[in-house]
């Protein structure tokens, strides 16, 4: 059996079909979804980026997450930093059992010099020039051609010709069809190398696009699917709330955001129909998730942040496909998060699960139609946390925050039986439920201090072994 992960960037759970949207466009995913297992609260544990992949990768949750600053990363989150020296990544245990492995990616956060988030990959291509990824030398006149439709809250942006817009509009504006998009280009190179193994043996591929993670300029037939107006460069990076602009200049940032969401739905599509070409789609688990949703206008907030841990940020999506048609259709209830994801396929592979690995198989959930029995969980994201149960939603900060953290402190408290989209915080109203929840995260926290640095401890995680794969 082989083995796919296709992990799409910033993909809000609820713009699927198959979890209820029904405005936008992704027939694909809702199809697989049909033939699947669909995980109804699946919730990242770290997060954002890096984070979220580094419990993927190891199946293993990393809260408390370790912070130590990276002197060549511009980012300096807890849970930013490689991979310790003593995790097994799935990669490596596949290679061990004699599968190729293979990533591709557009994600350049895991190919920054030393994070080595493609450790045990025998194949990997990184698709570059995302967002900061200074892979094109910028042409500032190719810019200035397309200054009049900026739009106004990028202009400062585009007025220094070191930020990452500038760099990634020098080279969006040499996009010729959908198939130059990054998502195109990861998904095309992903079916080649499917296309080009011939080996006898099976293979693990982590996919992982940076869509629909902003900047929001998908192809202008994708955005204006929802907006006939919709322009690219109006869309690209809103600020972080809405509240400045008008509703036309809102509707062409959540058409942008929406139809990144049909652009990877449609590559995905391409590429589950190249591996059925193949006769291979009956041979091949598939899962599909995301890191992590965010805002698009609830409360006037746009995109994610530590202090936004409301499901529109935390809860994924999940799909599990097997090849063998068992569990399709199935809706899971209940609690599941990333670091189940990497036990999961390997028991359904029939393959044995590292010591290392702390998550669940919950594949028996949906074969036997039952609930997952975890009644609470945590996400983190920055220096602050989300403690979730059936009935509420507690965010507070997990570790001291930094003086220059952006955000400051936010302490909340969400009814998710009277509030189901999280937007009245009542923590005023409810303090001995808030007190209730902040005492479990602060136990929580000290159960799982040692489980979570590794053996090295906070910032050992090996520069030596980092050199390696730099």
């Amino acid at each position: 059996m082989n083995l796919v992960l296709i992990c799409s960037d910033t993909f809000r759970w609820d713009y699927l079909g198959c979890y209820g949207n029904e405005w936008i466009e992704t027939p694909n995913l809702d199809a697989m979804a049909k033939e699947s297992a669909l995980y109804e609260q699946a919730f990242g544990e770290g997060l954002p980026t890096l984070p979220a992949r580094r419990v993927m990768a190891t199946g293993r949750g990393i809260i408390p997450m370790q912070y130590h600053a990276q002197h060549t990363d511009k980012v300096n989150l807890p849970g930013w930093h490689p991979l310790f020296f003593e995790d097994v990544t799935m990669a490596e245990h596949l290679l061990g059992k004699g599968y190729a492995t293979c990533m591709v990616t557009d994600v350049y956060h895991m190919m920054k010099p030393g994070k080595n988030f493609h450790r045990g990959m025998e194949y990997w291509y990184w698709v570059r020039g995302v967002e900061d990824d200074r892979y094109n030398w910028r042409d500032l006149q190719r810019v200035q051609d397309v200054w009049p439709t900026v739009s106004s809250w990028g202009k400062t942006a585009i007025n220094d010709p070191h930020h990452w817009l500038v760099q990634h509009i020098n080279g969006r504006v040499q996009w010729q069809s959908e198939e130059d998009s990054f998502t195109g280009r990861v998904m095309t190179k992903a079916m080649d190398w499917v296309n080009g193994f011939h080996g006898d043996y099976p293979f693990f591929m982590w996919i992982d696009m940076f869509d629909p993670h902003e900047p929001w300029d998908p192809p202008v037939e994708y955005g204006r699917k929802y907006d006939p107006n919709f322009d690219p460069y109006k869309s690209a990076f809103p600020p972080s709330n809405n509240q400045d602009m008008t509703e036309e200049e809102f509707r062409c940032v959540k058409a942008g955001y929406a139809g990144e969401c049909s652009l990877v739905d449609a590559w995905v599509g391409r590429f589950l129909d190249n591996l059925a070409d193949r006769d291979l789609l009956d041979d091949t688990l598939i899962v599909f998730t995301s890191d992590h949703g965010g805002m698009m206008g609830e409360n006037g907030e746009i995109h994610k942040s530590g202090t936004r841990l409301r499901n529109q940020v935390t809860q994924v999506p999940l799909l599990i496909r097997h090849p063998g048609g068992e569990a399709a259709g199935a809706r899971v209830k209940g609690f599941v998060q990333h670091h189940d994801i990497m036990p999961t396929m390997l028991a359904i592979a029939g393959e044995d699960i590292p010591e290392r690995c702390n998550g669940r198989n919950v594949w028996p959930l949906a074969v036997e139609g039952r609930p997952s029995e975890v009644e609470q969980i945590i996400s983190c994201f920055g220096w602050h946390a989300s403690v979730r149960n059936r009935k509420w939603n507690y965010i507070a900060p997990w570790a001291p925050i930094p003086e220059k953290a952006p955000g400051g402190e936010v302490r909340a408290l969400y009814d998710l039986e009277n509030d189901p989209e999280e937007l009245t915080n009542v923590i005023d109203e409810h303090p001995e439920i808030a007190s209730e929840m902040q005492q479990w995260m602060e136990d929580y926290l000290a159960e799982h201090t040692v489980e979570a640095t590794g053996d090295l401890g906070p910032g050992q995680s090996g520069p030596e072994h980092d050199q390696a794969y730099i």
